[in-house]
């Protein structure tokens, strides 16, 4: 009867175990196109996949079988050293050596195969983190040279702008200068004017006789013309 459950649990055993391979070699298979496939770390974490679940589950069930399995060994042992089973007999002892053997070899493969697992998922863990870290830094440096393109136009923009207040205040300093200039070119002009017409009185008042002689000739003209005008209407109507 230990035997019969014996091979019992080995068979379930080596099942769980090809299944349990087949899975940690589809996780790392999984992991590595979905690394080639996206540049960042797009993927849910691990610990939320269904792959690792299925992990944590498959390998408690292992356990279990294990633990039985080592429980059905022990009872195998216990019979062959209690009285009325003969110590001496080969069979008894090659089978319960045959039945520890399939144990221990089911017991490395399900620590290799786990400890295979795990470095392959704190593997995927810390690329995971270094990709995140280098999106990261990507981000920050695309958004940081975008602010120092920025902040260069600016730079210009007020570089221009005070080119252009300093060329108006060139020019409005120039037509000061040259307002400044003719003003007092004409205040000199005035003086000498003034100057001269009070070294000069006589030709002061020459100039004003002058202009009163002007001024009477030119209303002599015009009341002649007018007289002449007003001849010739009459004439003309009579």
């Amino acid at each position: 009867d230990l035997r019969k459950q014996a091979r019992q649990l080995e068979n379930e055993l080596d099942l769980k175990l090809v299944s349990f391979s087949k899975l940690c070699t589809s996780y790392s298979s999984s992991r590595d196109g979905r690394r080639d496939r996206y540049s960042s770390d797009t993927t849910p974490l691990l610990n939320g996949s269904s792959q690792d679940r299925m992990f944590e589950t498959m390998a408690v069930e292992i356990e279990q079988l294990l633990g039985k399995l080592t429980g059905i060994n022990d009872k195998m042992a216990e019979y062959t050293n209690s009285a009325g089973v003969p110590s001496l007999n080969a069979a008894l002892m090659h089978t319960l050596q045959r039945h520890r053997d399939i144990l221990q070899d089911y017991t490395h493969e399900f620590h290799k195969t786990k400890a295979n697992f795990l470095a392959i998922r704190e593997r995927e863990n810390l690329l995971g983190s270094v990709r995140k870290d280098i999106e990261s830094y990507k981000s920050a440096s695309g958004v940081n040279n975008r602010r120092t393109e920025l902040f260069l136009k600016e730079h210009e923009h007020l570089r221009n702008s005070d080119r252009l207040i300093e060329e108006t205040i060139s020019i409005a300093m120039a037509t000061k200068e040259n307002m400044t200039s003719q003003r007092g070119m004409l205040k000199s002009i005035q003086s000498k004017m003034n100057t001269l017409a009070n070294r000069f009185p006589a030709v002061n008042s020459l100039i004003q006789r002058i202009n009163l002689r002007k001024r009477r000739d030119s209303l002599i003209l015009g009341g002649v013309i007018g007289v002449c005008t007003i001849l010739l209407l009459l004439y003309a109507f009579h």
